[in-house]
């Protein structure tokens, strides 16, 4: 099939009320067309999970709690509009858009009569399904849009404009030069920057011989973004560091 793709910018605009990204569950048996949609959607700074059967839908609905789901109306083992209800026992809020080569207005009505929310039919672009659920995310009340000055990283964020920083709802005050290190850190998630790449960036001048003072400063963050926490701050011995997610 066609679709056409761009490649958004990877800073989540969309957030839980927790301040974690959106959740999103894509349901189809097309493998490479869930992954391609899978792929669409992690671009945009979505969590995703993929199934390809109903049962697997069911068992991620459970345990993923999406706050959107992507639906295949032709899945192998149960018909989509069957599944779907049994989706809405679990989970009886969470927004529908389906997914079918079907385009009489009977299939799209027999959809939306089922409690489908939106559909769209293939051949498609993923501008549009990312525009749909969009739509349908921020009627839910799933999450709302963020500002463009907040960063996030896994349950982490921080506000470049107000210069609140919270992990998990938690308020974490930093000093000045602390805020600059962590939002650096923050730009730049899962990349390991080097002692030489942070004095330049947070201190103003070059490396030479200053290393401790990066050490200092990364522990002091360890201290109030990792206390009794899964680690998200991570030395690469004889690299640098970087933050990535707890796990």
């Amino acid at each position: 099939m066609t679709v056409t793709t761009r490649r958004p910018g990877t800073r989540a605009d969309m957030l839980r009320a927790d301040g974690t990204a959106v959740r999103v569950l894509v349901v189809d048996d097309e493998a490479s067309l869930a992954e391609l949609l899978s792929m669409a959607l992690r671009y945009e700074g979505w969590q995703v999970r993929s199934a390809g059967d109903g049962a697997a839908a069911l068992r991620s609905a459970r345990e993923f709690r999406p706050d959107a789901v992507i639906l295949d109306i032709m899945l192998p083992d149960v018909d989509g509009l069957s599944l779907l209800g049994r989706i809405r026992r679990e989970l009886p809020d969470v927004p529908v858009l389906f997914l079918t080569a079907k385009d009489a207005v009977e299939d799209r009505i027999a959809g939306l009569t089922a409690g489908g929310d939106d559909y769209v039919t293939k051949p498609f672009s993923l501008e549009e399904v990312v525009a749909r659920l969009r739509g349908l995310i921020r009627r839910s009340g799933a999450a709302l849009a963020r500002s463009e000055s907040l960063l996030v990283v896994g349950d982490l964020t921080l506000d470049e404009d107000s210069h609140e920083v919270t992990r998990g709802g938690d308020s974490i005050h930093l000093t000045a030069t602390e805020f600059e290190l962590l939002r650096y850190l923050m730009r730049n998630p899962r990349r390991v920057l080097s002692k030489a790449q942070i004095l330049d960036r947070v201190w103003s001048y070059d490396f030479g011989g200053q290393a401790n003072v990066v050490e200092l400063y990364i522990s002091y963050l360890r201290r109030k973004i990792d206390a009794g926490r899964a680690p998200m701050i991570h030395t690469r011995r004889g690299a640098g560091y970087l933050i990535k997610p707890g796990e």
